[in-house]
């Protein structure tokens, strides 16, 4: 990344509070809050409320922070893309530096007073969380390998993990499995937007798959990863945190995901441009729809098992 651009260039107006919480990227924060209190929840240990509340809070504020991280590393082609133009750097509402410090300011806050709240293993898999999406994904894979999105999309598969670990204080298979659910998830869901996000990748000199392979190839391996992710979706329906109501939805869930990515392999550019991408666009928003679904019936399970209801008795 270059900051001189941005630099030079004139901040329009003050801040608002609403450009700063934009850094913090709310949209995938809130995924990640999601995601981390279902791990909380499903977890064989009770939590206060209070600790679980002020934990999940200093979650969200990690997550905030390696947005913002993110968003100070990728100023530059955030300016190039579409999709990211209107971000508050790009659009001179925040300068890279302003970024850079709330940042940091905020991951140092988030992992200290989550090891105060909850204990130093949960606060530990925060730090390395933060880190691996602002320095080992941001600043290196993304720009250098067509495997970015496969390798980060660690990133975002921990906070159940940490959701699990706030509550028991270790790790188990089961939290592993969410983690496995979100990290398979992730690639197929960022190609289909790669597919129809056309130049956006081409233009910033992001070697996305669609960029260095080609889309036909790109299309064999959404097609392949979300065979493998039906595998593992529905298997983790027969553990601990599974049971028939996650069996049910993870069933049909899968039926819809293996159809979407049927269809996108069977396409071919002419068709795709034809429709405007109208196949991947819906695979896309059925993976949003996917994953949220998936992790609401886990909570549900958890949330049965109190009466008696929940996993397989």
């Amino acid at each position: 990344m270059s900051d001189a651009s941005y630099s030079e260039r004139p901040i329009e107006g003050e801040a608002s509070l609403g450009d700063y919480f934009a850094l913090l990227k709310p949209r995938v924060m809130s995924l990640v809050v999601f995601t981390a209190l279902v791990g909380l929840l499903a977890a064989p240990i009770s939590v206060h409320p209070i600790v679980a509340f002020a934990s999940i809070l200093f979650v969200a504020i990690g997550a905030g922070a390696s947005g913002a991280l993110n968003m100070w590393w990728d100023a530059d082609i955030d300016q190039v893309m579409s999709r990211t133009a209107k971000r508050p750097i790009p659009a001179g509402k925040v300068t890279p530096d302003e970024a850079m410090t709330l940042g940091v300011a905020l991951s140092g806050f988030s992992v200290i007073m989550l090891a105060l709240s909850a204990n130093v293993l949960a606060a530990g898999l925060l730090a390395f969380t933060i880190f691996f999406y602002a320095v080992v994904y941001s600043m290196w894979l993304k720009r250098s390998t067509p495997q970015n999105i496969v390798i980060g999309g660690a990133a975002g598969a921990f906070p159940p993990v940490i959701g699990w670990v706030i509550a028991t204080g270790s790790m188990s298979v089961e939290a592993w499995l969410m983690f496995a659910l979100i990290f398979v998830w992730t690639p197929p869901h960022f190609w289909a937007l790669a597919l129809f996000m056309k130049s956006d990748y081409d233009d910033a000199g992001v070697p996305m798959l669609t960029v260095t392979h080609g889309r036909k190839t790109t299309r064999n391996h959404i097609l392949a990863y979300t065979v493998i992710l039906a595998f593992l979706a529905i298997g983790a329906g027969f553990t601990s945190i599974g049971g028939p109501v996650y069996l049910a939805a993870a069933v049909t869930l899968n039926i819809l995901f293996l159809r979407g990515a049927w269809k996108i392999w069977r396409r071919d550019e002419t068709a795709a441009l034809a429709d405007d991408y109208a196949v991947e666009k819906s695979f896309f928003r059925l993976s949003l729809l996917y994953l949220f679904l998936h992790f609401g019936a886990i909570l549900a399970e958890a949330a049965l098992r109190p009466f008696g209801l929940g996993g397989w008795g």
